[in-house]
């Protein structure tokens, strides 16, 4: 069976616009940049909020990414009901948006208020695009896979939004390689786009997509969205930021965790940005958006100085000698490259 191919099979399709590129085999044009909101709400308040989605907007970025969870901080929800505030109070604004959400997350107690079933993906989107003040949504996600749901149920639901016009692409989130081709097969045999994108972690600490989920997306021609694309700030200069005290969120969760584990290497990374003069948040999201296969990255900033700097790192190319010195400090997984060679004597 032929496969599709598009922007996730032979890289971004830059068009001589190196911040826009396919969503991967289709034709909707995304920045290269999302704007992850998992941050409004207890860590960026709501005008602050506002002024972020403003400025991304005016740079060209117009992939903006949410989920029906964010906000939990506030309460369940509160990120997109920020988002539908922000749309109203700025008429005009949602026809340039590529609006992006998820579903799968438990919304509450109620045992069908979670997963992928037919009635919650149905009642889910309802529900964001009240929130959202929308009516429709460009890229629903799930949000993770639900291993008790067969996919003839997801399509189902799903062809349902798409024909009443609620939901325009489908993508995923955190799906392994092997979900990305029994979705896609799924898809296909009820005659459907099936996955625009999926959206999965990966860095220079956390290279395992490279295994088996790149090589899925594109050899189905899905986009491949990056999440957490410095590992939750650990690769944003950490241990210059602990001095000099600015450090917010790469002093806490997942970085703070890492650091315990890969402080030495940090260590040895920051020093050799610093050798080539370069910012180790400018590297390691130049290196993510670089990589074969990857659409774009979502970036979670709490600053207009953070968009501007992932968006230098768009313009920021890698010497041959540092893009070495980061595969020796942040080995690939096995002997490198696609499963099952890397792991192959």
């Amino acid at each position: 069976m032929q496969r599709p191919t598009g922007g996730a099979e032979d890289g971004p399709d830059l068009g001589g616009d190196a911040l826009r590129t396919q969503l991967g085999r289709t034709g909707l044009r995304v920045s290269r940049l999302g704007l992850g909101t998992v941050n409004f709400g207890g860590r960026v308040a709501e005008p602050e909020a506002h002024r972020l989605l403003d400025h991304a907007l005016e740079q060209g970025i117009n992939l903006f990414d949410t989920a029906n969870t964010y906000g939990w901080r506030v309460h369940k929800g509160y990120t997109e009901e920020a988002i539908g505030r922000w749309f109203a109070d700025r008429p005009g604004r949602r026809d340039r948006v590529v609006l992006a959400t998820k579903v799968g997350d438990p919304m509450g107690e109620d045992p069908n208020a979670e997963g992928l079933s037919a009635r919650n993906i149905v009642a889910a989107c309802e529900a964001s695009l009240r929130r959202l003040g929308t009516e429709w949504i460009d890229l629903y996600q799930f949000h993770h896979i639900d291993r008790r749901v067969h996919w003839d149920e997801v399509w189902q639901a799903m062809d349902l939004l798409v024909t009443q016009g609620k939901v325009r692409y489908v993508g995923s989130s955190n799906f392994a390689g092997w979900n990305i081709a029994s979705a896609q097969e799924a898809a296909e045999r009820r005659h459907l786009l099936g996955l625009a994108s999926e959206q999965c972690l990966y860095n220079l600490l956390t290279r395992h997509a490279e295994l088996e989920v790149i090589p899925a997306a594109r050899a189905y021609g899905v986009g491949v969205l990056v999440w957490s694309p410095l590992h939750g700030g650990l690769l944003s200069g950490v241990l210059r930021k602990t001095q000099e005290r600015s450090a917010v969120k790469s002093a806490q969760g997942r970085a703070a965790e890492a650091l315990k584990e890969h402080h030495d290497t940090v260590v040895s990374y920051e020093r050799l940005c610093a050798d080539h003069g370069l910012d180790p948040a400018q590297v390691g999201m130049a290196w993510t958006l670089s990589r074969p296969g990857v659409t774009g990255a979502v970036i979670g900033p709490r600053t207009e100085q953070h968009i501007d700097g992932a968006l230098a790192a768009l313009r920021t190319p890698l010497p041959r000698t540092l893009l070495a010195g980061l595969d020796q400090l942040f080995p690939p997984v096995g002997r490198g490259g696609p499963a099952p060679d890397a792991w192959l004597s």
